[in-house]
């Protein structure tokens, strides 16, 4: 097969939860842990970094894998979703794995892994591990999928556990209480592992608390500490958001005992070193054109602040959203003096274009709907004059669609 015959296998062949939701997603353990008997628990010939959270992982685990490779290490990053490639997902020092090792292993593992119908996210699991271990990696950032407690990344031991925050997403697998959704991130928590944990509020930080003492973990809350002697890093990743990320990441390198420059050499050179993607991310000046990937209520609670903080002639929002995501909580965060552009991703979670259009009637917005993002995308370019503002948001897939594009 060739890559893409091969990517074409991966998912129609097991359920992929970007493309299909619940119905890609595995709860428990079992297929995991056979994968990595299987290929020999490739995940114990590194160290391991382990993110959990609602929002930030993504931030956070790229510009730690980029620290990591400012000490000199050889870093694998495993992250999701991806938006362009699925090769994106895995990374040695930001370069994405090859074509052809992803040919090799489908070719060579698939009567293996075919009677056990696993999900997609278990078996791209377990090609991240067995990637990072035959490629000799010092360490590995590896991000959470879903949850924590069940989700396929946790059979590392990892020297760190890092959970950014806890937000209402998921809410179908993860519980309908904050207090619910942190202890399944909590599930992370390691014995004897240090954890750090991003936010936490009234209701969330005495899960983590306990979680921690019951595994005998020290626990580190990056809002109680200051980061006084960190003030003159410039830190490339722009959203106001990522302020709190930023904390987090400061906390943790701390606790790791990176040193002063490696920190600032990888805050300041994320996007390069990694390849990250959609964080606040300018696609041109004339219009200003910027996307991001925040797609629920947590990260909008920031993005739509830093929107009408953009000064402009006039704002023009690409907006879609899927169909497992506060639609109507976010639409109340969204600037009235905007026009709008709804639209679709190409996913089959997307909410269609003519209900976002309906929802925003409903809530005050103007604006015309269209079936593509790069339909929308272009409607809003021709409407623009130089001094105008287009933001291209509301769900990562959104975002997908757009950078997938020549723009």
């Amino acid at each position: 097969m060739t890559y893409d015959e091969t990517i074409q296998y991966l998912y129609n062949s097991v359920p992929m939860f970007q493309n299909v939701g619940g119905a890609g997603y595995k709860e428990g353990l079992e297929n995991t842990l056979t994968l990595d008997q299987h290929f020999g628990h490739p995940h114990r010939t590194f160290r391991t970094i382990h993110v959990a959270g609602t929002n930030g992982k993504g931030s956070c685990s790229h510009t730690i894998a980029a620290i990591l490779q400012s000490e000199g290490y050889k870093v694998g990053l495993y992250t999701s979703p991806h938006l362009v490639d699925f090769r994106e997902r895995i990374r040695i020092n930001g370069k994405c794995i090859s074509k052809q090792y992803v040919i090799n292993f489908v070719k060579k593992e698939r009567q293996f892994f075919e009677p056990l119908h696993p999900s997609f996210f278990e078996l791209t699991t377990a090609l991240a591990f067995k990637y990072f271990a035959e490629k000799g990696v010092d360490w590995a950032v590896i991000e959470v999928g879903l949850g924590g407690r069940l989700d396929c990344t946790n059979i590392i031991t990892p020297e760190l556990s890092i959970i950014t925050n806890i937000s209402f997403d998921h809410t179908a697998f993860l519980g309908n209480t904050l207090a619910k959704i942190a202890a399944e991130k909590a599930g992370i928590i390691k014995p004897n592992t240090p954890v750090v944990i991003g936010e936490a509020n009234a209701e969330t930080r005495p899960v983590f608390e306990r979680i921690a003492k019951e595994n005998n973990a020290p626990i580190f809350f990056a809002e109680d500490e200051s980061y006084e002697e960190y003030d003159d890093i410039e830190f490339e990743l722009k959203g106001s958001y990522q302020q709190k990320n930023r904390a987090t990441i400061l906390c943790a390198t701390k606790h790791l005992g990176i040193a002063r420059d490696s920190i600032i050499k990888g805050m300041s050179t994320v996007c390069e070193a990694t390849g990250l993607l959609g964080r606040w991310q300018t696609l041109r000046k004339k219009p200003l054109v910027i996307c991001d990937t925040g797609h629920n209520v947590g990260g909008w609670q920031y993005l739509s602040q830093q929107i009408k903080e953009v000064e402009c002639s006039k704002r023009r929002i690409v907006f879609g959203m899927v169909d497992d995501k506060d639609i109507d909580t976010v639409m109340t965060m969204l600037p009235s003096d905007a026009t709008y552009y709804w639209t679709q991703a190409k996913t089959k979670r997307a909410i269609s274009h003519e209900r976002v259009k309906e929802k925003g009637i409903e809530h005050g917005l103007t604006g015309n709907s269209y079936p593509t993002v790069i339909d929308a995308y272009r409607a809003a370019i021709s409407d623009s004059e130089k001094k105008d503002f287009v933001f291209v948001g509301g769900s990562s897939y959104v975002v997908a669609d757009l950078l997938s594009e020549s723009i």
